[in-house]
């Protein structure tokens, strides 16, 4: 997130636009008025980011906007703006940073028309390889056909989805111990990934390249349960696309942020060595604190190991042609 922002609430007058503000040495992302989380500079000075970089090995970070920026509730033209300013930041701190950062974009996706529009600048003028994108939109999943234009261009325009799960089913029902990170979270990437299957997405645009975040959250582990359901009840599931989920692994990408070894192993008996990215989720609580500590620990071999820590993600973001650094 950018270190200043302006005060959108007190702008546009109305809603609870995200803004930080710096008190006592320390950083307060304020929703309107009020606290909504203390940070560190780590959030928003690259400096520090390099710093922590540099102490734990990571050569190249892939920038992307907190999810709580999306700011998809904000009427069209005021989503533009933020989803510019912060598109705008990341372009600046990466051309400051070229052999550090790498950065994707966010679009207001509340209007399809003004988020396609976003999309093509963030990938023509501002060279970004890709965007980050919701779990849902406003409640609405990503298999509604008012989404199908912006999947159109992006595969076009070659530019790469990274879905981060936000606004978690059943939140305001289970907000004591954390259970929206940890138990809606895996589920919100689960409903992205199934409504993205069963709605025909990635079978009308298969040259899509899409991640979800968090090792596809439940999705790996309940597959059985989803292609059990896709045959036995076809009349609910199979309305829209008739092709069974499970063809579909191989087709997205996911990340490797699951904490478990076991978890992982399965992760990738499941989507194969070509299909997993290394994910940090830096620099939250919920992340890897040293990333790739668990893949390095796993005596994967060198190969196998490479394709993890960073060949996948540069096919994903199709960086293979780009100039970057050594590894």
């Amino acid at each position: 997130m950018p270190e200043k922002m302006p005060n959108w609430t007190e702008k546009f007058g109305y809603g609870e636009f995200i803004h930080l503000e710096h008190r006592n040495c320390e950083a307060c992302m304020m929703k309107a008025d009020k606290l909504f989380r203390i940070v560190e500079d780590n959030c928003y000075q690259p400096e520090s980011r390099i710093t922590e970089m540099d102490d734990t090995g990571v050569t190249i970070q892939v920038l992307s906007t907190i999810p709580v920026l999306f700011n998809y509730w904000a009427k069209p033209a005021d989503g533009l703006e933020t989803s510019r300013f912060f598109n705008d930041h990341i372009a600046e701190t990466v051309s400051k940073n070229p052999e550090r950062f790498i950065g994707i974009g966010t679009v207001p996706m509340q209007d399809v028309d003004l988020a396609v529009k976003e999309m093509e600048r963030c990938v023509t003028e501002l060279k970004m390889p890709g965007l980050e994108i919701g779990s849902n939109i406003n409640g609405k999943n990503l298999s509604e056909k008012e989404f199908f234009p912006l999947y159109e261009e992006a595969e076009k325009l070659g530019c790469a989805l990274f879905i981060h799960p936000w606004e978690m089913m059943g939140e305001t029902q289970m907000e004591k111990y954390w259970l929206p990170w940890l138990v809606g979270m895996p589920a919100e990437t689960s409903r992205a990934i199934c409504s993205m299957i069963f709605g025909g997405v990635l079978e009308k645009f298969p040259n899509l390249r899409i991640a979800f975040a968090h090792g596809g959250g439940a999705f790996p582990y309940t597959l059985g349960r989803i292609e059990h359901g896709y045959k036995v009840r076809p009349d609910l599931t199979a309305v829209d696309n008739p092709i069974n989920p499970k063809n579909y692994i191989g087709k997205f990408w996911v990340d490797s942020l699951v904490h478990d070894k076991a978890s992982f192993r399965y992760l990738l008996d499941m989507f194969g060595e070509n299909k997993i990215c290394m994910g940090s989720d830096y620099p939250f609580p919920l992340g890897e604190h040293k990333p790739g500590k668990m893949i390095e620990k796993m005596d994967l071999g060198k190969k196998l190991t490479q394709k993890l820590m960073y060949k996948n993600a540069e096919k994903w973001l199709d960086l293979n042609n780009k100039n970057l650094p050594e590894f």
